[in-house]
């Protein structure tokens, strides 16, 4: 790469390995690679070598990367409030609190903060505080679905439902509650997983139960999609329990199911709905937690303890806030909402051919959200060992393509590929990732 020699980007290496601390990766600083510069759903390293980004980053790198309108809105920004706390206001932070609201659907009043761990956590005092306030004292549990990930700070990852992130971490926070999620390709038609939690509620009383936390499909999970009919039936039974029904689109958000929140796929108000990643695009760091404004208006007594007494330095941030407004422009100025929904039927119907392939068990998705699931034995649906999919996701970084997994979830069910490019991604780029994908399946389980 022009300006980069190989003794200088072999520094870069060591001092890597000597200072950084790796998100979710055993220490092994042979397979690190150093990212340098990015321009739309590419990403080059510090050798110069350039890699299609088929997972968006983290999920969340929507509108691509590169984008010049983004980094003049955040100078901009800079040179004329580059800070001040939400405990007063600034127009970014109120101009996006209504354009969340206008996406939404409905009437919400918004709280913001850094990150989709604390936009959760934030939901979870909020839904106790609320019941505190309306006279139901006895509410304090959360139901969540074993598979799911909701955040790394206490509450959240307590809500999680994936063993490999909380253990050594254990006794994290109490009143967390789980039960089997909906996976149409182990369970079709079926199981109704919504009874489940019915049962749940009656089983540990609804008069403890604060809330049911879900995403629209699970996401790092496995890219696990639900029946048609379950988040209404879960609404409904929320409904009959007076619990809360939260839904956490950090990753299925801004356009990444094909509608601008996953839930409106399906039909759906939550009570409370957290946001994050695709908030922004990545270009900043951002989340939220939308709220009914009813369940705001709660907090509205006089007394000492009746306003929710949680404040966030960063949260809301005038630079990321007006950013969020830029990336929200670009997403309905460009149509890609629609184009996600468009290029992720296009993509699961190329790929759905991969089910062919010995131990392809299941394709699915929604929007650009794909999951890919490996099995050793299709009738027994027997998960794959991680080993093959390392293999196959090492066969698609050679093809330079970056694609991803369920990794560190649960024991054993660590067999699923996923994929989740930009909402920007060229029809060529598209197809090579298309293409890519099924020579690297082929070459390694055939």
């Amino acid at each position: 790469m022009e300006g980069i020699e190989k003794n200088e980007s072999s520094n870069f290496n060591n001092t890597d390995e000597k200072y950084v601390w790796h998100h979710l990766k055993k220490y092994d600083p042979e397979s690190t690679m150093i990212v340098d510069s990015s321009d739309g759903a590419w990403v080059t390293n510090d050798q110069g070598e350039s890699f299609l980004d088929g997972m968006s980053g983290l999920w969340c790198s929507n509108i691509g990367y590169g984008r010049k309108e983004i980094a003049q809105v955040a100078y901009d920004q800079m040179n004329k409030l580059s800070y001040f706390p939400l405990s007063h206001s600034h127009k970014p932070a109120i101009e996006l609190a209504e354009k969340i609201s206008e996406w939404l659907g409905g009437d919400y009043v918004v709280f913001f903060s850094n990150s989709g761990s604390e936009a959760n956590e934030s939901a979870f005092k909020i839904a106790r505080q609320y019941h505190q306030h309306t006279g139901n004292t006895g509410k304090y549990k959360f139901i969540s679905r074993y598979r799911s990930y909701h955040g790394n700070t206490s509450a959240a990852l307590a809500a999680t439902g994936q063993f490999q992130r909380k253990y050594l971490y254990e006794p994290l926070a109490p009143g967390f509650l789980h039960v089997q999620p909906p996976d149409n390709y182990r369970d079709g038609q079926q199981i109704d997983r919504a009874k489940e939690i019915d049962m749940i509620m009656k089983y540990e009383s609804s008069e403890s139960i604060a809330g049911v936390i879900m995403e629209p499909i699970i996401s790092g999970g496995g890219v696990l999609i639900p029946p048609e009919d379950y988040m209404a039936k879960i609404k409904e039974v929320c409904g009959e329990h007076h619990a809360l029904l939260i839904v956490d689109e950090v990753v299925c958000g801004f356009g990444r199911m094909g509608e601008k929140f996953g839930h409106q796929y399906y039909g759906v108000k939550p009570d409370i709905v957290t946001m994050a990643k695709g908030l922004t695009g990545g270009y900043s760091p951002l989340s939220a937690t939308a709220v009914r404004r009813d369940i705001y208006e709660s907090f509205s007594g006089e007394g000492d303890y009746d306003f929710l007494r949680q404040n966030n330095t960063f949260g809301g941030h005038p630079v990321s806030c007006a950013v969020a407004l830029k990336n929200l422009e670009i997403l309905e100025k460009e149509n890609l909402v629609e184009k996600s929904k468009t290029l992720g039927e296009r993509l699961l119907s190329d790929l759905k051919g991969l089910e062919a392939i010995k131990h392809v068990g299941n394709v699915r998705g929604k929007g650009l959200m794909i999951g890919i699931e490996l099995v050793q034995d299709k009738t027994s649906k027997e998960p794959i060992n991680v080993e093959k999919v390392n293999e196959v996701i090492a066969a698609c970084k050679n093809r330079n393509v970056i694609i991803g997994k369920n990794g560190v979830t649960v024991a054993g069910f660590d067999n699923i590929l996923t994929l989740a490019p930009p909402l920007t991604i060229t029809d060529q780029d598209l197809a090579y990732l298309s293409s890519v994908l099924k020579e690297s399946l082929e070459e390694v389980l055939t």
